[in-house]
């Protein structure tokens, strides 16, 4: 295990993403590597480093989780995250959680306090209570644009072509994720999502849910995805492209023939961000870009669109 060099990779959502929230995107994805791989290298667990990187991408306003989550249709918030560690395949989700900033944490929680993986709605508010999770007021949650955008998309089928199959300028619909893998050899994987713009009340996409938001096997890899949830979650996008590693593709491949597969058998767009066993990493996407960054000892790569690829070298 002594020659296992550690490595997180981010996304910050995959859509339709306008000029004028490309540069901070790509800053949040950045800076949420840079403090993930700060904990690997500090001998932190893959779960602190997944935490610690969905925890600040919640903590951002340009991305639709935690701080910046969008409203559903009757104008309140309801956000789901989930975490998975791959050695025992321990995980925790939350789903149509209210007035939480960080719901990773809170996913967390469930999956290290609890027998359950899935805690929901009224639920999960009550379990976060019991656990000394403070609450904040929905007003703290909600930002300028989410509210803008609430006005503009009433309609949800409306709401899913404009930010996964075109080019309009919409604001706010970044689902966030975090892989990684410590020194340990264990892998680590977390997603977490204000969901889509004028959502039915109580409509649970991909995110919370084990193989279709993400999936942590030690033995083989681990995943976040991101895009139109209802798409992900029709053919289990997370442990598909779990299944294709463990036939031996590598990460590149095995998220390109995923996210084909999807677009070709369901017409779903979305995106991942892969590791393998060994620290490969990939990031593939269908949309018109995505928010994307990984980190290792050597370098932090970044990029937001699909022929991008920016290096530099990391100061940590």
């Amino acid at each position: 295990m002594n020659d296992i060099k550690p490595i997180i990779a981010i996304h910050g959502g995959a859509w339709a993403i306008p000029d004028d929230m490309s540069e901070r995107s790509v800053e949040g994805v950045k800076l949420a590597a840079n403090l993930g791989f700060m904990k690997l290298k500090q001998n932190g667990s893959a779960i602190d480093a997944v935490v610690t990187a969905v925890t600040s991408l919640e903590n951002d306003p340009v991305f639709d989780a935690g701080t910046g989550s969008v409203l559903n249709s009757i104008g309140e918030v309801e956000m789901d995250a989930m975490i998975m560690e791959g050695s025992a395949l321990n995980s925790g989700a939350v789903a149509c959680v209210q007035n939480i900033a960080n719901p990773i944490q809170l996913a967390q929680i469930v999956m290290e306090r609890t027998d359950h993986v899935l805690l929901v709605g009224k639920g999960a508010n009550a379990f976060a209570e019991e656990h000394g999770v403070s609450t904040v007021p929905t007003e703290v949650l909600v930002t300028e644009s989410a509210k803008k955008e609430w006005q503009t998309y009433m309609e949800f089928k409306s709401t899913i072509k404009n930010l996964f199959q075109s080019s309009k300028q919409v604001e706010g619909h970044n689902t966030v994720g975090a892989v990684a893998l410590d020194k340990f050899g264990n892998l680590a994987c977390g997603t977490s999502t204000g969901g889509i713009t004028a959502k039915r009340l109580g409509r649970v996409g991909d995110s919370p849910i084990i193989g279709s938001g993400g999936y942590a096997d030690n033995n083989i890899g681990a995943v976040s995805t991101t895009g139109h949830g209802e798409a992900i979650s029709k053919v289990c996008l997370a442990k598909h492209i779990i299944h294709l590693l463990e036939q031996g593709f590598d990460p590149d491949a095995a998220a390109k023939e995923a996210i084909n597969f999807m677009l070709n058998r369901v017409n779903g767009c979305g995106g991942a961000i892969v590791l393998n066993k060994m620290g490969q990493a990939a990031v593939n996407f269908s949309t018109e870009r995505m928010a994307w960054a990984w980190q290792n000892e050597l370098a932090l790569h970044f990029g937001l669109n699909p022929t991008e690829h920016f290096t530099e070298v990391s100061i940590v």
